[in-house]
C-alpha cells in the first residue's frame, strides 16, 4: 500500500495507540519520541494550544529527519473550558472521571504533517464530543481497574471499555478519540503520493 518510491515515514510520537493506527496501513514507518515541553507557556486556547503543540513536535523531530515525511499529533481534552491533561495515577484518573460524569467532554485531535517535498506543512484538527453519562465512583474504579487508562488525555480508552462511560459521541472520524483522524491522514498521505492504490 506505501509508495516505495517515496520518502521515509516518521511518526514523531511514543504513544502506543497512534502507532496501532498507522500500522492499519503502513508497513514501513519510524517512530521518534519528540523531546518538547508542552507547557502552555504562550497561554493560548486549547484549539490553537492544540495545533502548536502537534507542529512543535512535528518540527522537533523533523531536525534529524529532514528527509523524511514527519507525522506530529497531538490531543487535549476540554471540560468546562479547563484543560485535563494525562491523569498519571489513579487518584486523578478518579477525579478526572467524576468530574465528567453527566457533562460533555471535547477532544480536540491536532496533526501536523511536514513533507519534505517541497518544505510544505499541512495541519488538521479535529473536533470530537463525548457526552458521559452519570456514574458514581463504583462505576468508575472498575473501569480504572480494566482499563489502567493512566497515560490517556480524559481517564479513558475508546479502544478499550470506554463506552461504557458514554451517552454519545459525535465525530466526523472515530479513529480520532483514539489519538490520530485517520481519515483525513490517509486522504493526506494519499494526495501526497505516499500511499500507492495499485500496493492496496
Amino acid at each position: 500500500m506505501q509508495n516505495p518510491s517515496a520518502p521515509s515515514i516518521v511518526l514523531a510520537s511514543s504513544s502506543p495507540y497512534r502507532r496501532d493506527l498507522l500500522e492499519r496501513f503502513l508497513q514501513q514507518y519510524e517512530t521518534v519520541s519528540p523531546d518538547v515541553d508542552e507547557t502552555n507557556d504562550l497561554d493560548l486556547e486549547p484549539e490553537d494550544l492544540a495545533r502548536h503543540l502537534a507542529r512543535k513536535k512535528a518540527e522537533a523531530v523533523a531536525v534529524n529527519a529532514r528527509e523524511s515525511l514527519i507525522i506530529g499529533a497531538d490531543q487535549l481534552a476540554i471540560l468546562n473550558n479547563r484543560v485535563l491533561g494525562k491523569p498519571g495515577d489513579h487518584a486523578k484518573a478518579v477525579e478526572q472521571l467524576l468530574a465528567a460524569s453527566g457533562h460533555v467532554v471535547t477532544f480536540l485531535t491536532a496533526v501536523c504533517i511536514l513533507d519534505p517535498i517541497g518544505r510544505t506543512r499541512y495541519e488538521h484538527t479535529d473536533k470530537t464530543t463525548v457526552r458521559f453519562r452519570e456514574f458514581d465512583r463504583r462505576l468508575a474504579e472498575a473501569y480504572l481497574r480494566h482499563d489502567k487508562p493512566y497515560d490517556c488525555a480524559g481517564s479513558f480508552k475508546l479502544e478499550g471499555a470506554g463506552f461504557v462511560l458514554f451517552e454519545s459521541v459525535k465525530t466526523e472520524d472515530p479513529t480520532a478519540l483514539i489519538g490520530l483522524p485517520m481519515i483525513w491522514v490517509a486522504d493526506r498521505l494519499l494526495q501526497l503520493g505516499y500511499l500507492s492504490p495499485q500496493k492496496m
